[in-house]
């Protein structure tokens, strides 16, 4: 087991595949009214989470919740791929401005057990684009790109015992 401290307010990012666990360990370490999904979002929108089309509309209900969360002083968790730094940065960018921090919780897990989890869901995502997040994880996480954005804490979850085992403490924004 792990411990995470999370400063409280600030705002945490889940970045991984799809299929890898970042809905089921959000679930599990935050309050549901926390969480920020962009799929729960494009559900809202269109009735149907899969529904790729509603996109753009489900991401810009999803940075004005998280603006308005943390205006409230609010920790605010994104659950969605967050694969791109162009995806992260309007993200952090706020963080920022209202001077709270950013973690990232990293799911990079091997990729056989995240494809056998993405095949093992309701919800199957085409296996194409689980390799395509599979690569932006590697580029993102062997180029270090998470700290160079600013993001701290960052753990990086590499088994699914490891993100079972993950505890978060949360403390007082170090603003």
């Amino acid at each position: 087991m792990s411990t995470l401290g999370i400063p409280d307010p600030s705002l945490v990012l889940l970045i991984g595949a799809a299929g890898s666990g970042k809905s089921t360990l959000a679930a599990r370490l935050f309050a549901p009214d926390e969480i920020v999904s962009s799929d729960a979002l494009r559900a809202a929108v269109s009735g149907d989470e899969d529904d790729q089309s509603v996109s753009g509309v489900a991401f810009r209900i999803l940075h004005l919740t998280v603006d308005r969360r943390l205006a409230a002083g609010q920790l605010t968790v994104v659950d969605a791929t967050n694969l791109a730094a162009a995806a992260r940065r309007p993200l952090i960018r706020r963080a920022r401005s209202l001077g709270y921090p950013a973690a990232a919780i990293v799911l990079d897990l091997d990729p056989d057990t995240v494809r056998a989890q993405n095949a093992a869901r309701q919800r199957i995502v085409d296996p194409d684009v689980v390799d395509r997040h599979l690569a932006a994880i590697r580029t993102t996480v062997d180029g270090g790109l998470l700290a160079i954005e600013g993001f701290d804490p960052i753990v990086v979850l590499r088994t699914p015992i490891e993100a079972a085992g993950l505890i978060v403490a949360r403390g007082t924004s170090r603003t």
